[in-house]
């Protein structure tokens, strides 16, 4: 087993951030590695405003690395500035867990002593988990994969 430690940020105290992570969830990497690049650096009220809507199916996460084959979304180039891409997905899975990642997080720092409605997402990063491959037997000697993937994500915010 690994051995994990938050990143040092510069110019953060250490009293005003609270952290939270989830570590080995079966969640698509690729996928929470989109949604944290569109939320970081959000507030965190309207971070899970956002992901409340993407999992309502309502407002799609623009795909700016993962994005083969992927089609486009109406308005989402508009709406996403910074991203200038059309392609994009609305990822319901990854959007619930890092939605309750946020929750944890926001309570960690209530308990900490700071205002909720000042907090800030300074670094939130996903990371790759193990990889399970298992096959599963079919007739004629043949067998069909049965794989799955775990990702860990970790974020910190800041009161400003």
């Amino acid at each position: 087993m690994g051995h994990w430690r938050y990143p040092k940020l510069e110019g953060v105290s250490e009293e005003r951030t609270a952290r939270a992570v989830i570590r080995d969830v079966p969640m698509s990497f690729k996928e929470a590695y989109e949604v944290c690049k569109v939320i970081r650096g959000m507030e965190l009220s309207k971070a899970k405003e956002l992901l409340k809507r993407v999992i309502e199916l309502k407002e799609p996460i623009p795909y700016t690395r993962y994005k083969l084959s992927i089609g486009h979304k109406r308005g989402l180039a508009s709406r996403w500035s910074d991203f200038k891409s059309p392609i994009g997905r609305y990822p319901v899975k990854v959007a619930k867990n890092i939605l309750k990642l946020l929750e944890n997080v926001e309570n960690n720092a209530i308990s900490k002593g700071l205002n909720a409605e000042k907090l800030k997402i300074v670094h939130i990063a996903a990371h790759r988990g193990y990889y399970l491959k298992k096959w599963m037997p079919r007739a004629f000697g043949r067998a069909t994969p049965w794989f799955r993937t775990h990702t860990s994500v970790e974020v910190i915010v800041a009161e400003v």
